[in-house]
């Protein structure tokens, strides 16, 4: 069984314990990835650092032309890594490259290098004084990312990062490293310095290692709520810049004028959609009044019933398997757990089989209807394929219900009514909104992020607040005098008066 190594100063490594690599289609490992150790963690620290000092100098334009040539990389090996995704998370192939196509954006966002890291200036500010600003990098940066995105959410970070001139160190889930390791080797094609991207597998012993040492200025996360927390804690505390993204718990609220055959459209791909492993993921629907609940799960109940559903590298198919087979026992642990609470399980996807893939971590679509918001299932972000309907008497009462959620994450509202959206746009606390659109996940060029315990840190991920995250700004005022001079000294604060 092959190893999956580090990549560490443009070179493979295999170093330190390691796991196994599973294919949650067969239940079966393929692979095995190494863990780093701390003395592997530092190996690629002080390759980093050792990058950094001409990395830094390199001119913007040179950096862009490598993520120009990284871009056309990823398009030509498109399916390469969407069936090493596949493979290893089990998402269905059609999903993976819509991951990696969302992913290339941001690459592209970074190509604009020369024109997002400009700073700004302003002559004769004061008497022969000019001023400006500029954007630095900060050094040595790291990035932790999960398992439901291992294309899309590094291309969150280290394309961006490495445009603004740091270095970084990535630490990818070791769930499904490989997709993660091949693009990261494309970028060294690309025609990447040695040590500017450097790449370790491992667990909380790499992740503290990261935590800990000095020369990491930055961490970027994407996780569960508790690990965000935990390493936006640690890392300030030893002084680092942080932005954790944590859990979430999205909500789409119908009002009874929706588009009702548009909203179970979306419904359907929100919620079921890469067995609801995304931290976008509608699972809950908010019904204003019985009749539109009443008509929801009419429809819905169908549609749910006939997903299709299989190997994820197989073509066609709605849904493939969870990720690992303790995730898909926690997933229908919950669905256990709703069913003790007195929610009405409309659709039950349990025990679900898979011809020719019996050992596979497979869970059918599930539905719950009449779910209060003491329950267990609507608290908790189950990380499922499992959609929970909430009835309601008005849109206050669903922006209430919403605003009282420990999650801000995303959220959506199905109307004809603009006085209704914009109402909704205004008050509902949640960082991401869409209106009629189920996944409101920003394009590159804004930002992406939650509010409440949904983020940890005061910057979003990617876009605007991606640069501003890692570069530090520098003012600079500057005077040469006409010509020589002696002035008095001045003892009041200066001013342009």
């Amino acid at each position: 069984m092959s190893t999956i190594p580090h990549l560490i100063d443009g070179e493979r490594v295999v170093a330190g314990r390691s796991a196994e690599v599973y294919n949650p289609s067969t239940g079966e490992a393929i692979r095995c990835v190494g863990l780093a150790d701390r003395a592997t963690v530092r190996s690629a620290i002080d390759s980093a650092q050792a990058a950094f000092p001409a990395w830094r100098n390199t001119p913007a334009a040179k950096r862009a032309q490598v993520m120009f040539r990284f871009k056309h990389l990823l398009e030509e090996h498109e399916a390469e890594i969407a069936e090493l995704i596949s493979q290893e998370h089990g998402k269905t192939l059609e999903d993976a490259a819509g991951e990696l196509k969302r992913g290339i954006e941001n690459v592209e966002y970074a190509c604009a290098a020369p024109e997002i890291l400009k700073g700004e200036y302003s002559r004769n500010a004061g008497p022969n004084i000019d001023a400006w600003s500029d954007f630095q990098p900060l050094g040595v940066v790291a990035g932790i990312t999960p398992f439901n995105f291992p294309a899309m959410v590094p291309l969150w970070m280290y394309p961006l990062a490495i445009a603004c001139g740091n270095c970084f160190i990535l630490k990818p889930s070791e769930r499904d490293p490989s997709s993660t390791l091949f693009i990261a080797e494309l970028l060294h094609r690309a025609g990447l310095p040695k040590g500017v991207l450097n790449v370790v597998h491992g667990d909380k012993e790499a992740v503290d290692a990261l935590l800990e040492a000095p020369e990491v200025k930055a961490i970027s996360f994407v996780g569960s709520t508790p690990i965000a927390e935990y390493i936006y804690s640690e890392g300030a505390r030893r002084g680092k810049r942080v932005q954790a993204l944590g859990g979430a718990k999205n909500h789409a609220v119908l009002m009874p004028d929706a588009d009702l055959d548009n909203a179970v459209s979306a419904l359907m791909g929100a919620a079921y959609g890469s067995c609801g492993e995304r931290c976008m993921a509608i699972s809950v629907a908010v019904c204003v009044g019985d009749a539109i609940a009443d008509a929801l799960v009419e429809k819905l109940v169908p549609q749910i019933q006939a997903l299709k559903i299989g190997a994820g590298t197989a073509c066609g198919l709605d849904m493939g398997p969870l990720v690992t087979g303790a995730h898909r026992d926690k997933v229908s642990g919950y669905v256990d757990e709703g069913v003790r609470a007195g929610a009405d399980l409309v659709v039950d996807g349990r025990g679900l089989q898979v011809p020719g893939h019996e050992g596979g971590f497979f869970l059918g679509g599930c539905l719950f209807d009449r779910v209060t918001p003491d329950m267990r299932i609507y608290t908790d972000e189950i990380f499922g394929p499992v959609l929970c309907i909430v009835r309601v008497g008005s849109l206050e009462e669903a922006m209430s219900l919403i605003n009282a959620h420990e999650y801000g994450n995303g959220t959506c509202l199905f109307t004809r009514d603009g006085e209704a959206a914009r109402l909704f746009c205004d008050e509902i606390e949640v960082g991401m909104v869409g209106i009629n659109v189920p996944l409101p996940v920003p394009v590159a060029y804004h930002s992406f992020g939650g509010w409440k315990r949904s983020l940890f840190g005061d910057l979003h991920a990617y876009g605007p607040d991606g640069v501003r995250f890692y570069t530090r700004r520098k003012a600079i005022t500057q005077r040469w005098p006409q010509r020589a001079s002696h002035e008095a000294a001045q003892f009041a604060f200066p001013s342009n008066r």
